[in-house]
């Protein structure tokens, strides 16, 4: 999916997305724990890559973490500015960050890369790893499948990615992947997730067996 067409299709459902999802309130406990420590542990800057609406950056704010957004959709920077207006937020490309090297300790990009063709996703690592510390923390949150695929998304087509498949591209970044963690929600449409905590630098045994 072409950049452009990302951006006008969350552009126009900015408001809507946001009313549904932009609030702490509509997201897993599992995954706001694992998120809240991970970032808790960064001894720097954090870099809340694809930050949507804020909610992620805010709270991380709020729980002590010198953190910042950016985001590819004006609308969603416009309204995350107006809701937390003490809170750095900035329209950005994460495939083409204004960052200097090696500004952050960390790097979030949860669920902001599911719209990236998987072809896409090795620019988008090597630019995180650019802006990263040596040594610095990545966390990828993303849905998780059997084979990389995409699928019909509510706002346009996205990418499932088993964790082994995402780990070998993050691997040839040059990161190493510490952890990986998989849950499916309950319900009519369930629906797999995954998240990936990564250190910036390649240890002698590369993951998952690469």
């Amino acid at each position: 999916m072409v950049r452009n067409e990302v951006v006008a299709r969350y552009t126009g459902r900015a408001a809507e997305y946001a009313e549904q999802l932009g609030t702490m309130a509509h997201v897993h406990p599992a995954d706001q724990d694992l998120v809240t420590s991970w970032a808790s542990a960064m001894t720097g800057r954090v870099l809340d890559a694809g930050c949507g609406p804020g909610h992620w950056t805010a709270h991380l704010v709020e729980h002590g973490v010198a953190a910042v957004g950016v985001d590819a959709v004006p609308a969603f920077v416009e309204r995350a500015r107006r809701s937390w207006p003490g809170v750095r937020f900035d329209v950005d490309d994460v495939a083409d960050l204004r960052a200097a090297d090696d500004a952050f300790a960390g790097v979030l990009a949860w669920y902001s890369l599911i719209h990236h063709e998987p072809a896409a996703l090795p620019a988008v690592f090597a630019e995180f790893a650019r802006v990263l510390e040596p040594g610095g923390g990545l966390l990828v949150g993303f849905f998780t499948g059997a084979v990389v695929e995409p699928f019909d998304h509510a706002v346009t087509t996205a990418y499932r990615w088993p964790p082994e498949a995402l780990s070998e591209v993050l691997h040839a970044a040059g990161f190493t992947v510490l952890e990986a963690h998989t849950r499916t929600v309950v319900g009519a449409r369930p629906r797999p997730h995954g998240a990936l905590l990564a250190r910036l630098g390649k240890e002698p045994t590369a993951p998952w067996g690469t």
